[in-house]
């Protein structure tokens, strides 16, 4: 251990000093990741929908799309939107595309979760509600929503921290976040290893904090666990 030359393997000056500049690129870091996360809540909701539904016609897209986007490398997607699509006259900026790629991929990821957590609801929650003149709009925001959310929130945590961390992907179409300021410090100080633990140290920190937030959450959803 003594032979090791730890200045090449983490530089704790450069670090210090690259900090305020790596940091630049937390903003789009988290918008990428948050508002993917958003969108492909509402977008993953009816598509669980959709799979869940007695016609064909609903049930079927949701299948087929579901499947594509799970089968299907994000990065792949990222190229299609930000190289391929120019090709046929339709033009997304780097951070347009990185939303969208991970939105629609998301998605499909949060509808299985969503169907598996509403479909884990006891099927009597659904004749109680219907024997009280419930209609389904009105059961599945007042019964069967509120108990699946519980169920729903750990993986959907793991879907938000999935995210954040493959947001570096990113970088690979120009887009100015974490990883690609850290790419940059590398560059130009020869020392890429330095930049690589301390970009890992600060997506650490931030899926440290999601988690928190989940720990939260559990605790305060506990109560249709517990009644």
């Amino acid at each position: 251990m003594g032979s090791i030359q730890w200045e090449y393997i983490f530089n704790a000056e450069l670090a210090a000093k690259s900090f305020p500049y790596v940091m630049q690129g937390i903003w789009n870091t988290l918008l990428i990741s948050f508002v993917s996360m958003f969108a492909g809540l509402m977008i993953g909701f009816f598509i669980a929908l959709g799979r869940m539904s007695k016609f064909a016609l609903f049930r079927w897209p949701a299948r087929v799309y579901i499947s594509f986007m799970r089968g299907v490398p994000i990065l792949v997607i990222l190229f299609i939107l930000y190289f391929g699509l120019p090709y046929i006259g339709i033009q997304f900026t780097a951070l347009s595309a990185a939303i969208i790629g991970f939105c629609i991929n998301s998605a499909a990821y949060i509808a299985e979760i969503i169907r598996s957590a509403l479909s884990s609801v006891d099927r009597g929650q659904w004749d109680a509600a219907k024997s009280i003149g419930f209609s389904y709009r009105q059961t599945m925001r007042h019964i069967i929503v509120p108990q699946s959310v519980r169920i729903a929130l750990p993986p959907l945590t793991n879907v938000m921290l999935d995210l954040i961390k493959a947001s570096s992907l990113a970088a690979m179409i120009t887009v100015p976040e974490l990883f690609q300021q850290a790419k940059i410090v590398g560059g130009r100080e020869f020392d890429y290893m330095t930049m690589y633990i301390l970009v890992a140290m600060i997506y650490w920190g931030i899926c440290s904090a999601v988690a928190l937030l989940q720990d939260y959450l559990e605790n305060r959803t506990d109560v249709y666990i517990k009644k």
